[in-house]
């Protein structure tokens, strides 16, 4: 399994300095990443350094709590594609979720989708899946599957609970065909990355990454 392909390779600390960027882009190029996944302060940076390869630039919007005001993810998405983002990696209002407040859910995504498609760039919806119910979760199928985002996204690495094989499989059984899945948050291993294909994940948000590579070399 070709796992590079799979990966977003990602820096998201609160601490990232620009010479963390450089690395994280130099081993993106160097094993052909899917996406290098950067705070929306160094998307530019990241953009200039990926230009001409296959390596997409992928910034958080709302990051890491979702609570923002919706006209506040509408600016950071603006700005994002400004700078030379291609995918978005949303978060929603979690608290909304918890709320029972689908509406006001709604309307958030209905806000976002429409700029985010005249720019014909990728939006990941992160629902926080490992502080959410199976019903909750289900819920969120729904909904994003219903507004035709392009990944459902299953955690941002700072709750307590990151990816789990269970909750892709919950997802990937109530969530329209066409949309994927990117799994994220505690992938550390390549036999736990892989075990998240098989369950039904397109996509991985990993800071482990060369780990990951270097085990899938040693095991396939």
């Amino acid at each position: 399994m070709n796992i590079a392909a799979y990966i977003d390779h990602t820096v998201l600390k609160p601490t990232t300095t620009q010479a963390d960027i450089v690395k994280l882009c130099t081993e993106a190029l160097e094993n052909n990443f899917a996406a290098v996944c950067v705070p929306p302060l160094f998307v530019k940076m990241a953009k200039q350094m990926v230009t001409n390869s296959t390596v997409k630039v992928a910034t958080v919007i709302g990051f890491p709590f979702g609570y923002s005001a919706i006209e506040a993810k509408v600016a950071e998405i603006i700005l994002a594609i400004i700078d030379g983002a291609d995918e978005l990696d949303v978060v929603i209002n979690i608290s909304a979720i918890k709320n029972n407040d689908w509406q006001f859910l709604a309307n958030e995504i209905n806000t976002l989708m429409p700029i985010i498609r005249k720019q014909q760039k990728v939006i990941k919806i992160i629902i926080e899946s490992g502080i959410l119910t199976d019903a909750e979760i289900i819920k969120c199928c729904d909904l994003y599957g219903a507004a035709g985002v392009d990944f459902l996204k299953t955690s941002t690495g700072y709750a307590e609970v990151g990816a789990t094989l269970e909750a892709v499989a919950l997802i990937r059984k109530h969530l329209t065909n066409s949309i994927k899945i990117k799994a994220s948050g505690g992938i550390k291993s390549y036999t736990f990355a892989k075990q998240l294909i098989d369950a039904g994940a397109d996509r991985l948000g990993c800071s482990s990454s060369l780990k990951i590579v270097a085990e899938s070399k040693e095991l396939d």
